[in-house]
């Protein structure tokens, strides 16, 4: 009998081992699964804002576009100063001169002579016949003398030089190419630092987009999950009414229809606001996934006048790059003009090493050179013809970003104004929306009114919400472009809040 028992009671044992390593399993892995059904984290807006230029690369790229422009507008601000270099040759040569030595012995030899002619007349007597025989016998050996010097003496010397230098040459004059340089280096810098403030105001307004865009999706789900919610009690008062004999089965099914548009309504909500959110996370660089926590907002006051927005045209970022790409046309033109002008350098150069320098070369020379270009296979006309055209050019171009920006700005005004405005007025159909639908539903529970009643209630009420919303989302990205067109996008927060309508999660 125990032996019987025993492999019963190893069973038990073995499935009480195994329940347990699957009870264990379950819990290790119930804080991942917990983990994926928990909601993303909320953000509010202000913390999105503090992100956001953390978060974006093209910001960060557009930072260093900026200083790099400025390191080389400051490399540009010693163009003036002398150019050293040192440099080290190592020179093998060969030198041969010839010499013509015949006009040079023909001369000496005349003179001898005459000096010998002469020399006889000095004495007399005794002396004078010595000296007349000396003179003679000279005289007679000359040409022998002298006969044996070449006409032509060659040296040649062969030697390895070591020559170390030291060089400076430093600009005197140019002709305004120095200035141009310079002018156009610092147009560079303020090109980029318009870029970077056109690109960081593009990117408050896709945060906006992204933020209460986000928002909007999440609100979406909720209310067409409510307006799901309330189909479904619809639907199955419906069918108690038809149990009833009150409700005709047609009735019943146009209930029905609507809650199955209802439920595809609420599943394409849901993957919106699955899109909105990525979109979100995407932007601001948070793989986890995040939702949005601060509400839509609505001013009850109109914005401020329209004229106080365009007073900020020409401190638009595209304005002010315009005026630094039009500061680099004429600088294009200042180098232009001077290709006309002459040029002027000081320049000087020391031999380190005199005690092995070639024959020829001199210790240390110093000096000023003038240059000036007469002839050039570079037609320089044509070439300052075409900087005038690109400075004319950056000139239409700053005057067209001008009124672009100011079309803009009107337009967002507008846009926003009007999504203001729309908001206030959809309030009281929402009011009104709510109270239809609940007169609906308490006349349909009785039987007094058909279902198509109770759908278009129902209809009007979410038509409403969408639109409230719409318009809410609508004002908050128009205020954004409103104030990124003006090159005020820092006045957000402070309109954000002084906002007096929110649009909060449950409607």
């Amino acid at each position: 009998m125990a032996t019987a028992d025993q492999p019963a009671v190893g069973g038990k044992r073995r499935r009480h081992w195994r329940d347990g390593a699957l009870f264990a399993a379950l819990l290790a892995s119930a804080p991942r699964v917990l983990a994926q059904d928990a909601p993303p984290p909320s953000l509010s807006f202000q913390a999105a804002l503090a992100r956001l230029d953390r978060a974006s690369p093209g910001l960060s790229g557009e930072g260093h576009a900026v200083r790099a422009s400025e390191d080389l507008a400051a490399a540009t601000r010693t163009l003036r100063r002398p150019v050293v270099t040192a440099s080290a040759s190592v020179i093998e040569y060969q030198k041969t001169l010839s010499v013509d030595l015949s006009e040079p012995k023909a001369d000496a030899l005349g003179a001898t002579n005459g000096f010998l002619d002469q020399l006889g007349g000095q004495f007399s007597g005794t002396s004078a016949q010595i000296v007349a025989q000396v003179t003679q016998r000279i005289g007679a050996a000359l040409p022998r003398l002298f006969g044996a010097i070449p006409d032509t003496l060659e040296v040649q010397t062969r030697d390895t030089v070591f020559r170390p230098a030291i060089t400076a040459a430093m600009p005197l004059y140019t002709g305004g190419a120095i200035p141009a340089v310079q002018k156009g280096a610092d147009a560079a810098v303020g090109i980029a630092r318009a870029r970077q403030a056109g690109g960081q105001d593009l990117s408050r307004v896709n945060l906006v987009r992204a933020y209460f865009g986000q928002k909007v999706a999440a609100q979406l789900t909720v209310s067409t999950r409510e307006q799901l919610d309330a189909f479904d009690r619809h639907l199955a008062d419906a069918r108690k009414l038809e149990a009833e004999g009150v409700l005709a089965h047609a009735r019943v099914l146009e209930v029905e229809v609507a809650r199955n548009t209802a439920q595809r309504a609420h599943e394409h909500a849901r993957s919106e606001e699955a899109i909105a959110t990525d979109t979100l996370a995407r932007l601001l660089d948070q793989p986890a996934g995040i939702t949005a926590s601060t509400p839509l907002f609505v001013h009850s006051e109109p914005l401020p006048p329209l004229q106080r927005f365009l007073d900020g045209v020409d401190q638009s970022p595209r304005a002010e790059g315009a005026d630094a790409a039009k500061s680099a046309a004429q600088a294009g033109v200042d180098l232009a003009r001077s290709r006309y002008r002459p040029q002027a350098f000081a320049f000087g150069s020391y031999n380190a090493n005199r005690d092995n320098a070639l024959p020829t070369e001199p210790d240390w020379i110093a000096g000023v050179s003038l240059r000036m270009t007469l002839l050039s296979n570079f037609d320089r006309r044509k070439a300052l013809s075409a900087a005038r055209e690109n400075e004319a050019a950056a000139a239409d171009a700053a005057a067209q970003a001008r009124r672009d920006v100011a079309g803009e700005i009107v337009r967002a005004w507008n846009i926003a104004e009007a999504a203001r405005r729309s908001f206030l007025l959809l309030d009281a159909n929402l009011a009104a929306a709510r109270e239809n639908l609940r007169v609906q539903q308490l006349s349909f529970r009785e039987g007094e009114v058909a279902s198509s009643s109770l759908i278009d209630a129902e209809a009007a009420l979410a038509t409403v919400r969408t639109q409230r919303l719409a318009a809410a989302y609508e004002y908050d990205l128009g205020l954004m472009a409103l104030l990124a067109a003006s090159h005020r996008v820092d006045a957000y927060s402070d309109f954000m809040a002084r906002a007096d309508r929110h649009v909060e999660d449950q409607q």
